[in-house]
């Protein structure tokens, strides 16, 4: 075994070592821009309802869709949504457009997602991720209030107990060049027991 083989296996294994949170993710995010910093729900937290960012068309030639997304995080033991005990988490955002309504997961927690997004136009307007779906504990699927353009991919694997920490990717402002905003997105997952 050569030593940057036995090295790939060394740190590939080292997270599992460290005892570090599942991260869960899908294959279909856009290529632009850079992640931002990861964001956790506090100590005995986890993501029981969602926002999403979004611009509407804007029926000139730049349009953005989706700018950011956000999770709004409850304690394990909570089962009322009165806003007392909300915490929201979000990574980095573009700075377009509105955020919409909170979709609430009714009895359950977030658990697994799809991203809607955009392929890419090779010289037309790209606006990359656009939408979400995600899917509740209590099995209750959550359509976001994005944009409707490009294809829904595979959903990610499955948070078992629950997400408590995010980090999206997007693009910086490209001046008078092309703005695609949010393109990916990655969730980690709760342990057995808490954060």
């Amino acid at each position: 075994m050569s030593s940057s083989t036995a090295l790939f296996i060394l740190l590939s294994l080292l997270p599992i070592a460290l005892g570090e949170h599942p991260t869960i993710g899908v294959p279909n995010g856009g290529p632009w821009g850079e992640w931002g910093p990861v964001e956790w729900c506090p100590c005995g937290f986890r993501a029981r309802g969602f926002s999403l960012k979004v611009e509407e068309k804007k029926n000139i030639e730049d349009d953005t869709a989706l700018n950011g997304v956000r999770l709004l995080c409850v304690n394990r033991n909570d089962t009322s949504l009165d806003g007392s005990n909300v915490y929201p988490i979000q990574s980095a955002e573009a700075r377009w457009g509105e955020w919409t309504e909170v979709l609430w997961c009714p009895e359950g927690f977030i658990i697994r997602f799809t991203m809607q997004v955009e392929a890419h136009k090779k010289g037309g307007d790209d606006t990359a991720a656009n939408n979400f779906m995600f899917l509740c504990s209590d099995t209750i699927v959550h359509m976001g209030l994005g944009m409707n353009w490009g294809q829904y991919g595979k959903w990610s694997r499955r948070c078992h107990h629950g997400i408590c920490g995010m980090k999206t990717k997007v693009e910086s402002p490209q001046g008078t060049g092309d703005d695609t905003a949010l393109n990916d997105v990655q969730f980690i997952c709760c342990k057995e027991g808490g954060r």
